[in-house]
C-alpha cells in the first residue's frame, strides 16, 4: 500500500462497494515517525477489548461450523447456541462502546470494505495516517485498523445573515469530507465491514416503496 501512488490508492478505495451510512468513528492521528505494524502483528496494537471480541468471534465461528456437520438433530442445539451468541454480541458491543472516545469522535458519511468517508470540522492532510475505530451497530461489533487520508474536500456553505439585527452575519461552521483508505486491517475485519455494508443495503432496499 505504501508503494502505491495517490491515484492508485483512490482506485483501490473505489474497488469495494460503499454505503452511505452514519457510524461512530474514532480517528486519532499517529506520530510522523510511527511505523505501521505488519498485518500479522496488528492484533498486538489493538485495545484489549478489541482482542477479546476477536477471540470470541473466532470461537463462535468454529463452534457453529462444527454443528453444521451434524445431523438435523442438532438444529435445536444450533438455535440455542445462536441465541447465546447474540447475547454475547450485545455484551461485547457495550464493552467496545467504552472505547468510543468523544474527543476523537467523528461520523461517517459512507463506509465499505476498502475505506470510509467522514465529516470533520477541520481539514486532514492528504497522506496523514490515523488510528481508526469503527463502531457497527448493525453487527453489534467494532473494527480497529489504520487508515490514510487520500482526499479532503471542503464542503461549500453559505453565510446566513440575520436581517433583524445590524450584527455581522453568522458564519456556518466549516466542514470537510475526508476519505481514508485502510492501510492495515485484518482480513476478518474487512469481511465484517463488507457484510455490514451489504446488510444495510438490503435494509434500505426493503424500505423503498414499490413502484
Amino acid at each position: 500500500m505504501e508503494n502505491l501512488s495517490l491515484e492508485e490508492k483512490i482506485e483501490k478505495f473505489n474497488e469495494f462497494f460503499t454505503i452511505k451510512h452514519a457510524v461512530n468513528v474514532n480517528a486519532v492521528p499517529v506520530p510522523d515517525d510511527f511505523v505501521l505494524p505488519d498485518e500479522e502483528n496488528l492484533t498486538e496494537h489493538m485495545p484489549y477489548a478489541f482482542r477479546i471480541a476477536s477471540d470470541i468471534a473466532h470461537i463462535e465461528s468454529q463452534a457453529l461450523r462444527s454443528l453444521r456437520n451434524l445431523s438435523d438433530h442438532a438444529t435445536e442445539l444450533a438455535e440455542f447456541l445462536n441465541h447465546q451468541s447474540h447475547k454475547i454480541d450485545l455484551i461485547m458491543s457495550y464493552v467496545l462502546r467504552q472505547e468510543d472516545h468523544s474527543d476523537h469522535q467523528f461520523k461517517s458519511i459512507e463506509f465499505g470494505g476498502s475505506g470510509l468517508t467522514l465529516k470533520s470540522p477541520e481539514a486532514m492532510p492528504v497522506g496523514a495516517c490515523y488510528e481508526l475505530k469503527l463502531f457497527l451497530d448493525v453487527e453489534a461489533s467494532a473494527v480497529f485498523c489504520y487508515g490514510e487520508v487520500i482526499k479532503c474536500e471542503k464542503v461549500e456553505t453559505d453565510s446566513v445573515t440575520n436581517i433583524d439585527t445590524d450584527s455581522a452575519c453568522d458564519e456556518i461552521p466549516e466542514q470537510y469530507n475526508v476519505s481514508l483508505i485502510y492501510t492495515r486491517i485484518r482480513e476478518q475485519d474487512q469481511e465484517l465491514l463488507v457484510r455490514a455494508s451489504l446488510h444495510l443495503q438490503s435494509k434500505q432496499l426493503r424500505k423503498q416503496p414499490k413502484k
